[in-house]
């Protein structure tokens, strides 16, 4: 199975010292898709044209430059991003981003508008290093994986793993504490891999970083199975400092280990079902995120049921499913790919499956006080909040990021609560357990 490689690397002159300094003065739109890594490049972008002198605008009608910050990690999100490089063709226009990285000729195709390589945000930073307040924190702690996934164009766009360095980023989270950052995020194409091509290891880094004094929540970020196996124990008891959320997104992609193994995932359904167990052992109300792929090609009916055994039985808080659908630059698989009406009716029965754990998890936390802590501004009067195991509550007030308190869970709506806030005398450090509420005399 031959796999064609990226387009060849566009220069477009963004190798240049000085490059950000074309920003000088400008009013710049930005719009950014995909995961968390992809906001990480945001977030350092935003404050290097700060320091070039740019204004940041929230609408393309009014800005002289724009910059696209792109995903193409399946096909329909490919699209989306040609569709918008057109739409934006007129103004003077940037991509960064995978399909900056790995798709430049289909970039080209449609627009023509100026590159800016992933890398280059981040040799920039090292010289600006300013970290914005007040909001939530993201810390990219290594790019590119150890991984081998026959889907994943991503690992193409990312390359091998390039694990950044610990002090370099204790530092990067001390400056988020230090300007009241109430969450920040540990972000990486694979955040269990960090250290593997250092002789360390993420419960290490985790470990030092859950040990720094301040008002601060740390939710650590996608970590592979494959990866998560080779120190689960110390990763686990990393995860007991108040500092980190009770929380994991852990892919499994498949339950079936057939599938799996066509996928070159490098693990099995039992190892998957190991690392959640050893987590839910040490915190048995922890958060469970995963993903699944429906409709790879060869999945048999008998496979896609596994998926939903699978899922039935782990009872994850939450199931990101997408369609298969092959990628350039990716092998090209000896099975047929199935019909599109198949891998749709198999997502749309995975999410109804998936929808009814939601609820009945849900269901046991409904009228329980939990510890709280405000990470953003929903509107006004309006406030998501977290509490230690990650649960998100919309709170019906105006707080501030940072606030901290305990919240009535008063309603249900599937990825959050509506929680109304338990006035207290004192602004609590966001620990302790759940309580149940108990109902007042006369009611």
């Amino acid at each position: 199975m031959a796999i064609d490689k990226p387009d060849k690397p566009y220069d477009g002159g963004c190798h240049i010292n000085g490059f950000f300094a074309i920003f000088s003065k400008r009013r710049v739109f930005i719009e950014t898709y995909g995961c968390r890594y992809n906001f990480g490049d945001t977030a350092k972008l935003v404050e290097i044209l700060k320091h070039e002198g740019a204004v940041i605008v929230e609408s393309p009608d009014i800005a002289d430059a724009a910059v696209i910050n792109t995903c193409t990690v399946v096909g329909p999100t490919e699209r989306r991003m040609l569709r918008r490089i057109v739409q934006l063709r007129e103004i003077d226009l940037f991509v960064t981003g995978c399909m900056a990285a790995v798709q430049r000729d289909a970039i080209f195709a449609v627009a023509s508008p100026k590159i800016i390589p992933p890398e280059l945000i981040h040799e920039e930073y090292q010289r600006v290093g300013t970290v914005a307040g007040d909001s939530i924190g993201i810390v990219q702690i290594a790019q590119g994986c150890t991984g081998k996934c026959s889907y994943c164009i991503t690992r193409l766009a990312r390359g091998t793993l390039k694990s950044f360095p610990r002090e370099e980023l204790l530092a990067q989270v001390k400056k988020f504490i230090h300007v009241g950052a109430p969450e920040i995020q540990i972000t990486a194409q694979d955040v269990s891999a960090w250290g593997l091509d250092k002789g360390t290891s993420l419960p290490d880094l985790l470990t030092s970083m859950g040990d720094l004094t301040g008002r601060y929540m740390l939710r650590v970020g996608m970590m592979n199975p494959t990866t998560v196996k080779e120190n689960l124990d110390d990763l686990v008891a990393a995860f007991s400092s108040e500092h980190i959320y009770k929380f994991v997104h852990i892919p499994v992609q498949s339950g079936a280990d057939s599938v799996l193994a066509r996928m070159r995932r490098g693990y099995s359904v039992a190892d998957f079902e190991e690392i959640i167990a050893a987590f839910r052992k040490k915190f048995p109300s922890m958060t469970i995120a995963t993903d699944m792929i429906v409709g790879y090609c060869g999945e048999t009916p008998e496979d896609f049921s596994a998926s939903l055994d699978l899922v039935r039985r782990v009872k994850p808080n939450k199931v990101n499913v997408t369609r298969y659908s092959w990628r350039p630059f990716t092998p090209q698989l000896s099975e047929k790919e199935l019909p599109d009406h198949v891998k749709k009716e198999r997502s749309r029965i995975l999410d109804v499956t998936a929808r009814e754990i939601y609820a009945s998890l849900n269901g046991e936390f409904l009228g329980t006080i939990v510890p709280f802590i405000v990470t953003e501004k929903l509107r006004n009067g309006s406030v998501m909040a977290r509490s230690p195991d990650y649960r998100g509550m919309v709170i019906n007030e105006n707080l501030h990021p940072g606030f901290s308190g305990h919240a009535v869970l008063k309603e249900d709506h599937l990825f959050f609560f509506a929680a109304e806030r338990v006035q207290e005398n004192s602004n609590p450090i966001l620990t302790g357990s759940n309580q149940k509420l108990r109902p007042e005399s006369g009611h």
